[in-house]
Parts: structure tokens; C-alpha cells; sequence
């Protein structure tokens, strides 16, 4: 199974209500379409805020967290290629958001925070968001939390430590078994 396969079978998993999930269909370059802010820049330290609000989300336990998959990289790739120009200025200053979020809440920077106190931040903005989400609009931009959320997912359960260490994954798919037993505590199936 190849990354573009994978990420269709994602795409269906979560009935494409992924924000952007067009692209799974026609695929992702700003530069065909004319979509995107030009000249979108993400500093090294954006990437790493990234990275610290991805692995807030997935941390490390016994298998990697999101910051180990480069999930900042991930975000900004995707940010950049796929999406329009309204959606990336809410992603960019959503960044901002958060950080001022956890300023209010914490009196401190996000990165400043401990994992706890992050956690903590993390856990009131998507409450916050899935409000939002309840009562939006569909002429409603999407709330900067859920894209930052939705991107940590599926960039980590699409990467290869996600698919081969968080999940279950034949490279080679065998035949097809419809009805596997499941036993409490084992691992979903990346394929």
C-alpha cells in the first residue's frame, strides 16, 4: 500500500470530513490549481511549536508521538500545497490563538508550559471547537483547533510509525478475512 492509498482509505475511514478532503481526489499542489497565500513562509520555530501542539495530542508512550513523525513538517507541507488561502490564514493565526490562549490561561507561552498544563489548554480549546462546530454555519470558517487537531491525526496514522508502530500493518495484504476476532487491548489495523 502506497501513502496516496493509504491516505484515501483515511479519507473514507473518517467519511471525508476532513477540511480539505478534495485534495484526496484531485491531489494537492497550490501551483496547478492557484489556490494558497503566496509566499505562506513557516519559520523552524513554527515548526516546532507545531510539533509540541502534535505531540500534545499523540504523545510518546510505548509507541512514538506525533513529534517523531515530524508532524510540524507534515502540517506546514499540507497547509502550503492544499490549502486555500482563507483556510491558511486561519491556520497561521490560529498558531497565534493558542499560543495566546495558553498565555491567558497559564501565564505563559505554550512552550513554556508544562505537558500538563498543556494538556489542560489542549483538552478546553477542543471543547471549545466541537461548540463551535455544533452551531457553525456551513459559510463558517472551520475553528483553527479542529485543523490543527485533524492534521496531527492524519499525518501521524499515515506515517510509517503510525501505521507499523501504533497500528497493525501487513505490507502485503494477504487474503481477505471479513471476520477477525478482536481481543480487548490489541492494536486497530492500519491496512
Amino acid at each position: 500500500m502506497n501513502r496516496r492509498e493509504a491516505l484515501s482509505s483515511v479519507a473514507l475511514l473518517l467519511g471525508g470530513t476532513i477540511l480539505g478532503a478534495e485534495m484526496f481526489l484531485s491531489g494537492c499542489t497550490n501551483a496547478d490549481k492557484n489556490i494558497g497565500a503566496s509566499g505562506l513562509q513557516f519559520s523552524p520555530d513554527d515548526i516546532s511549536f507545531l510539533d509540541e501542539v502534535g505531540e500534545t495530542i499523540i504523545p510518546a508512550t510505548s509507541t512514538p508521538g506525533a513529534k517523531e513523525t515530524k508532524i510540524g513538517e507534515f502540517m506546514k507541507t499540507i497547509v502550503n500545497d492544499c490549502y486555500e488561502e482563507k483556510d491558511q490564514k486561519i491556520f497561521v493565526d490560529g498558531m497565534k490563538k493558542l499560543d495566546d490562549a495558553s498565555r491567558k490561561m497559564n501565564n505563559k507561552s505554550f512552550l513554556e508550559s508544562t505537558p500538563e498544563q498543556r494538556h489542560n489548554l489542549l483538552v478546553a480549546l477542543d471543547k471549545e471547537q466541537k461548540d463551535y462546530m455544533t452551531g457553525k454555519k456551513p459559510q463558517d470558517p472551520t475553528h483553527y483547533f479542529r485543523m490543527m487537531k485533524e492534521l496531527t491525526l492524519w499525518g501521524y496514522f499515515t506515517s510509517e510509525d503510525g501505521a507499523t508502530k501504533a497500528l497493525r500493518y501487513v505490507a502485503v495484504p494477504g487474503r481477505y478475512d471479513g471476520c477477525i476476532p478482536y481481543k480487548k487491548g490489541d492494536k486497530a489495523w492500519a491496512t
